[in-house]
This record gives C-alpha cells, sequence and structure tokens, in this order.
C-alpha cells in the first residue's frame, strides 16, 4: 500500500481510540462486543483497494456490524475516524465504503437509528466527519463508477451538515435516476 501523507492524520491521531485498546470490549456492534473490529480495521488498511465483490472482506463485516439495516452502535462511532485516516493516507484507489459507511453512519446517527455518541470518542468521531471533502478531494482522479461517485457525493454532504441530502444520495439507485429523468413519480 503507498502512503500518501504519512503524518497527515497524526494530529486526529492521538483522539482516535487505538486499535489496541481493551475499550473494544466494552464497545458494542449489532453483534455484540467490538472485540473483532480491531482486526478488521487492520485488514482494511492492508486493503484499501475496491472489492471485486459486494460480499467481500472486511468490507461485508464492517457493514454488516457497524450500520446493519441503518442501525449504528458504539463500535460504530469509534471506527468512523480510523476508515477516514486509512482513506486520507492511501495513495492507491480506494472502495466506495471509505465514503459510504461513514456517511451512512452519521445520518443513522443524526436520525437517531444509534446510540449516544460516547463522550471519549466524541472529539475523535466529529474531526473524522468534516475531513470526508478533503477524501474525496485526494481521490478525485481516480476512475469512479456510480456507486463510488454518489458514496463521493453522499460524504460530502454529512461532512457540510446535508444529513437529508446525503440519506437522498445514499438511497438513489438506477430505478430512481430513470424515474427522475423521466419524471415518473406515480
Amino acid at each position: 500500500m503507498k502512503v500518501r501523507r504519512e503524518n497527515y492524520c497524526d494530529w486526529r491521531n492521538e483522539f482516535m481510540l487505538s486499535l489496541d485498546s481493551r475499550r473494544w470490549d466494552e464497545l458494542r456492534h449489532c453483534y455484540g462486543p467490538a472485540r473483532d473490529t480491531p482486526k478488521l480495521m487492520k485488514n482494511l488498511q492492508e486493503s484499501p483497494e475496491p472489492m471485486p465483490a459486494p460480499n467481500a472482506e472486511p468490507w461485508f463485516s464492517l457493514w454488516s456490524s457497524l450500520c446493519h439495516q441503518g442501525d449504528v452502535y458504539t463500535a460504530s462511532y469509534a471506527a468512523v475516524p480510523h476508515i477516514v485516516r486509512i482513506a486520507l493516507t492511501t495513495a492507491t484507489p480506494i472502495d466506495f465504503s471509505f465514503y459510504q459507511l461513514p456517511a451512512s453512519i452519521e445520518v443513522s446517527r443524526k436520525t437517531g437509528r444509534g446510540p449516544e455518541l460516547p463522550a471519549d470518542l466524541e472529539e475523535a468521531y466529529r474531526h473524522a466527519i468534516a475531513p470526508l471533502t478533503e477524501c474525496v478531494s485526494l481521490h478525485r482522479h481516480e476512475a469512479w463508477d456510480r456507486w463510488t461517485f454518489r458514496s463521493a457525493s453522499a460524504a460530502q454532504a454529512v461532512a457540510k451538515g446535508h444529513i437529508d441530502i446525503a440519506e437522498a444520495l445514499s438511497n438513489l439507485d438506477d430505478d430512481i435516476i430513470a424515474r427522475i429523468i423521466n419524471s415518473d413519480f406515480d
């Protein structure tokens, strides 16, 4: 993996929950204690490139446990800074989930689909949401498929506080786009 800017996120790292922290055992995801999340984050750091299939690991497990059917958990909030850090420091093309998962977690948090943001995770989490626009900018020259474009747009909307727009962008699919183009809203 090429690193774009090794020290880019150093100032944020001091606020992030260490992947070696015992706190992960206390945090929860969809399936219970989040003790497996640090390993998934480490796997993600080793393989940030676009995934060959929707059920490819580690994204499948991250989505399943951290944003399960639109619900989020305390481990979701702890994972977002790591996801954003990896995206910001990776020089190679990245998977669309680097944009979509943080955006979806923030939309869910803001719309009441998760617990309160724990005080010890708040600063790192909030510092990770705003740089989603920088992440999009750093990777703007890569070839993007439709999913990546929509996900990057949703991430920018979240970073700028437009939760409703981010949610709408996240829910767009080819059928809805065709209906919009054809003004077919019956």
